[in-house]
């Protein structure tokens, strides 16, 4: 007797969602482009993109195999071709040199008595440029909105690894001015409303909770007190200040309440206050998403159909992308949809097994949403910051309900400040109090419990796949669930162990920004940091955390601009081809134009050029750009990649 599709084991594993499979399509056509254009591609990153495809096209069918390659590979070529007019455009424009700048500003970030200002709406000597321009201004008095004269030089920004940031922002200019003059105000109620949030949180607040409540409402947390940011991030709740689906969803939620009296139709005004806010905070792409998600919300209601969060997600990423391909390289992106998409995978089974264990309904489904967020969020976290904090599993089932008591009477009560001036002093009062109270239990925690000191490489990608091939959103038996789970553990494991662990030979890794460099070398006994350039305490520590948590035996030095930052990373030497003083007592650098540490031989070929010796290999660290001659490896400005040497034997891996 023939099967049919009411038979389990011919049901279609995934189902198909046109936006979905569009989505993906537009992702992956985003992710092609990009990793060949950067350098970035490698075989894993393929790995969830082929099975999700495999298990698509299953049970095998003309109609089926029609509508995915309508869908994936037309929306797949949609992407490269979104994402090469892209960086064409990026790259076009007026080259380096000295002109006279017109621009709006549209983003500033004050510190210390200085602006560091964001322009859009350029011109140049006169002429239209598209693009941004960031420049720091001798001032604390420019304000979004301000239009601005300048002169000075300007430079073009690179494209990624160097100038990721830059490049998703679309920030195609730098440059350097002694002055300028404020030309007036530009028309953007947008912008001028974001200059007035910032104007009176910061006249009838103290600095700090002026700064917490601007990013709180606008997601510019540049502002920030470095130590303020950092314990945010600690206690893994810095999606506070990106606004996002939570300060979103609290928005349009109660402007249905308002607008209840439109009936079906309150979602149309909603959604157009949603979007308002979204201009207001920069378009950011966590706003942007949440607001095209609640817009697929109100629609679905009114046309009286089922509404699907993975569906809704999926035409948020299209809508997102689309618009701006660049966005796939931001690390915005890939929390905010991650997030989402944990959600839409994990939430409902965790919390029905939750329920079956007795927990109440809340208490279930704020556990499940906060679990599911975190299980796609954790590779991405980490390989963002270096860190993964284990506060966040404790904090965000208190922090999501808690965030609308902060988050609206500080909305509110900064909305009617900017309305009626007069009455500004007294309706700051309980915002400033709330902030103030906030900061207070920052202070006091210890939110050092975090995970760190190691790579996970391939490792997230395999967790990545194993999670969603696990989770409810893919048609698998008991059995097969469990093969998964234990094959996901294995190669885990195996591939945890490979990045972390030396067992012979030597590992590289290498991480470069403007202005400097660092290599780090591991063999199974030794460690040894090698800094070239300006390279800050914080930066050194960030990449220390992403690679390797264990002691430095030796830092090495290529310039003396490194002696500083050497001086508190513990190791029990510094080397350098000269005598340099450190500045520091008990703190003594060794002067050597050839020495070892345990097993690996380094001499000094110039000032700023180094050679190892592993094994009976020589690797060549010259971060200038210069040919290697005679080098079996050579690190220049390639730093994106990981070698191994092994035997005499130099494998590229990553």
């Amino acid at each position: 007797m023939r099967g049919t599709l009411k038979d389990p084991d011919l049901r279609p594993r995934i189902n198909f969602r046109l936006f979905f499979f569009c989505a993906a399509g537009i992702g992956f056509g985003a992710f092609l482009y990009s990793s060949v254009r950067f350098g970035w591609l490698t075989p894993s990153q393929f790995l969830l993109p082929s099975l999700l495809l495999l298990l698509a096209l299953f049970p095998f069918s003309r109609k089926r195999l029609f509508a995915l390659a309508l869908c994936f590979v037309v929306f797949a070529g949609l992407g490269v071709g979104l994402f090469h007019l892209y960086t064409e455009r990026y790259l076009s424009g007026p080259a380096e040199g000295t002109y006279s700048v017109e621009g709006t500003v549209v983003s500033v970030t004050v510190r210390d008595g200085y602006s560091d200002v964001v322009l859009s709406r350029l011109r140049f000597g006169g002429e239209r440029t598209a693009g941004k321009l960031t420049v720091s201004l001798p001032s604390e008095e420019v304000r979004p909105a301000d239009k601005l004269s300048l002169f000075g030089k300007v430079r073009r920004n690179g494209l990624p690894p160097s100038d990721t940031n830059n490049f998703v922002d679309n920030v195609r200019f730098t440059m350097s001015t002694n002055g300028f003059t404020k030309e007036g105000t530009s028309a953007d109620l947008f912008l001028r409303l974001n200059a007035a949030i910032y104007n009176v949180l910061h006249e009838e607040m103290e600095q700090e909770p002026a700064d917490v409540g601007y990013a709180l409402l606008t997601g510019n947390s540049a502002s920030v007190d470095s130590g303020i940011l950092s314990a945010v991030r600690a206690g893994g709740i810095a999606h506070i200040f990106a606004v996002s689906g939570l300060h979103i969803g609290i928005l349009y939620g109660v402007s249905l309440l308002i607008f209840r009296f439109c009936k079906r139709y309150a979602f149309l005004p909603a959604s157009c206050l949603s979007f308002a806010y979204c201009a207001v905070c920069g378009f950011t792409v966590s706003s942007v998403r949440a607001a095209v998600m609640c817009l697929v919300l109100g629609t679905t209601r009114f046309f009286g159909k089922k509404y699907d969060l993975l569906h809704s997600l999926s035409f948020a990423a299209v809508f997102a992308l689309a618009v701006n391909p660049a966005d796939w390289l931001s690390v915005g992106f890939r929390l905010s949809f991650s997030a989402v998409l944990g959600l839409a995978l994990f939430s409902g089974s965790l919390s029905r097994g939750l329920m079956k264990w007795k927990f109440p309904r809340w208490l279930a489904q704020t556990i499940a949403a906060s679990l599911s967020v975190q299980i796609l969020t954790f590779p991405v976290l980490y390989e963002t910051f270096g860190f993964y904090s284990l506060w966040g599993l404790l904090l965000n089932p208190i922090l999501i309900p808690f965030l609308p008591v902060l988050f609206l009477p500080l909305l509110l009560c900064t909305m009617l400040s900017v309305i009626i001036p007069p009455a500004a002093p007294f309706f700051c009062i309980f915002p400033e109090g709330m902030l103030s109270l906030f900061l207070l239990l920052l202070s006091v925690f210890d939110f050092s419990a975090v995970l760190t000191g190691f790579s996970l490489g391939v490792g997230g990608t395999v967790l990545f796949t194993g999670a969603v091939l696990l989770s409810e959103r893919v048609r698998f038996g008991r059995m097969t669930r469990l093969f998964l789970a234990t094959v996901t553990a294995v190669c885990f494991g195996i591939v945890f162990t490979a990045e972390n662990f030396v067992f012979v030979g030597c590992r590289v890794d290498a991480y470069s920004r403007k202005g400097g460099d660092l290599t780090l070398l591991r063999t199974r006994d030794e460690s040894v940091l090698i800094i070239d350039g300006d390279i800050s305490i914080n930066e050194c520590v960030s990449f220390l955390n992403k690679t390797y948590g264990g002691r430095i035996d030796g830092v090495v030095l290529l310039s003396e601009k490194g002696v500083s930052t050497a001086a508190f990373l513990g190791a029990d030497k510094i080397y350098y081809y000269k005598e340099v003083a450190s500045g520091f007592q008990n703190i003594g650098i060794v002067a050597a134009e050839n020495f070892e540490v345990g097993g690996l031989s380094f001499r000094y070929e110039d000032t700023d050029k180094l050679t190892v010796t592993a094994e009976g290999s020589v690797v060549e660290i010259d971060f200038e750009g210069k040919e290697a001659v005679g080098a079996d490896l050579f690190i220049g400005t390639d730093t994106t990649a990981t070698y191994y040497l092994r035997n005499g034997t130099i494998l590229r891996i990553r």
